[in-house]
């Protein structure tokens, strides 16, 4: 593909004060003849430079020195975008790098857009576009497990699952087309039981990628695990037990918390996005009610239920508040018996005693944990637990997971048009209407990969927009 952009841009790539270096990143046909106006190098010029070299220099502004710099040099085509490249290291002062790229500026180049850089590497070939919306992710990735699946699709895992795929259906597609140009002599080229068992296989892979991207989330985002339970159980106390720090708002009037209050907490590289939410009970507060009527949305969007529950009240009450509103099928139920350390061993027992066969009763399963959320006693047989369960709803962070909601909603449409193919397939469809189908799902896979886009300027702004201004 070629790069409709055949100016010179400069941005800083790092964040100014933040670390002992800052870079300033430039690209572009006129980027060595730029940095050599502003860059005085100890011995040579940049223009003269060979790739993959590093020169100390000096940087002048208003005839005083600026700073003293380092300058790598990349020629095109083995640079991040593609182009002509520098980077010059300076000493992590914003001003510096300010008064750098204003000079950078004055010499002719134009600041970057969000992203451009990245978009460069990818109009140049140098990486598709799921590598290339990968790049933000591994910029952003806070955990071992959300680096892995960044890399693994930057490195072009994903991609070479999809272009497979794309390889076996242009295939067939290109037989399914010239069977039109020979329409009048009654000719299959496309052997139909082949093509049945390629759309079957074809779909089964594009669904079990839709369907990666549950887990794809959860790994990105962090697993949602909802605080619920009464008023006063216990709940903001508990979020501040596992946080380390005074979060949550805690007291004993009931219907403190009236709102959801999210923190995402790393437990030895497992990202979990705590939701501690206002206490179930009856209200004739509008704005308590309004929080507890946002506590059952949240509910249903978490993977993991911690139930609080208040072992210094009657159980049974509690218990049903909480389970009639919980998914078994989809959920897993965590049942905090909270205030432990306010009773004897024998109490402490029935209680739990009186979960177990509650639970039993209603044919589902719960872990049950004691804890004194105020103490802190029991918090960390939680994480435990909570690492655990982590394990069932992500097996393995190596494998291929889509996490882009974009690429999710592309093999969806995907997976749409296959389903279409052999339905019509199945019903002897003519050749032409099988196509069609077949060219839907091929365009739904380009769009991911970034091959033959039918509207490129648009698909990409919205892509690229998002990324960081030196990226």
């Amino acid at each position: 593909m070629t790069n409709l952009y055949n100016d010179t841009i400069v941005a800083p790539a790092t964040t100014p004060g933040t670390g002992a270096i800052s870079i300033v990143r430039i690209s572009g046909p006129d980027c060595f003849q730029i940095v050599d106006a502003v860059v005085q190098l100890t011995s040579g010029t940049v223009s003269d430079a060979a790739a993959y070299t590093i020169h100390f220099g000096k940087v002048f502004a208003h005839e005083a020195l600026l700073d003293e710099v380092l300058v790598s040099v990349f020629r095109a085509p083995h640079s991040y975008t593609g182009e002509d490249a520098v980077e010059i290291s300076t000493h992590a002062s914003a001003y510096i790098v300010q008064e750098l790229v204003r000079l950078l500026l004055a010499r002719g180049a134009r600041f970057a857009q969000p992203g451009e850089f990245t978009r460069r590497a990818f109009l140049n070939g140098k990486m598709d576009l799921a590598q290339a919306e990968a790049v933000a992710d591994v910029i952003s990735s806070t955990t071992s497990a959300s680096h892995r699946v960044a890399m693994n699709q930057l490195k072009g895992g994903f991609s070479a699952e999809l272009a497979s795929l794309r390889e076996q259906l242009l295939e067939m597609a290109s037989l399914l087309e010239l069977e039109l140009d020979f329409s009048e002599e009654d000719v299959e080229f496309a052997d139909r039981k082949q093509l049945e068992t390629l759309l079957k296989t074809t779909l089964e892979h594009v669904e079990r990628l839709a369907s990666s991207f549950r887990q794809g989330n959860l790994i990105k985002n962090g697993v949602p695990v909802a605080i619920v339970g009464a008023a006063n159980a216990g709940k903001s106390t508990l979020l501040n037990a596992l946080l380390g720090e005074d979060r949550a708002l805690v007291s004993d009037i009931a219907g403190t918390t009236r709102d959801t209050i999210e923190e995402v907490l790393n437990i030895d590289g497992i990202l979990f996005r705590f939701i501690d939410t206002a206490g179930i009970r009856e209200s004739l507060d509008q704005v308590e009610k309004m929080g507890i009527d946002r506590t059952f949305r949240k509910l249903s969007e978490a993977e993991i239920v911690l139930g609080m529950l208040d072992s210094t009240a009657p159980l049974r009450p509690q218990l049903e508040s909480v389970c009639s509103r919980i998914d078994f099928r989809s959920q897993q139920l965590f049942l905090l018996l909270n205030k432990a350390d306010l009773l004897d061993a024998e109490w402490v027992n029935k209680n739990v005693t009186t979960i177990n066969s509650f639970v039993s009763s209603t044919g589902n399963k719960a872990v049950i944990i004691q804890l004194s959320a105020k103490d802190g006693s029991g918090v960390q047989e939680l994480k435990s637990a909570l690492k655990e369960a982590e394990k069932g709803l992500i097996p393995n962070a190596d494998s291929v997971f889509v996490t882009n909601v974009r690429h999710y909603e592309a093999l969806v449409q995907a997976a749409s048009a296959l389903r279409d193919c052999r339905t019509s397939l199945s019903a002897g469809i003519p050749s032409d209407l099988v196509a069609e189908d077949l060219r839907r799902c091929l365009s739904s896979i380009n769009a991911i990969l970034g091959t033959d886009l039918l509207d490129p300027e648009v698909i990409l702004h919205n892509i690229f927009r998002n990324h960081c201004i030196g990226k």
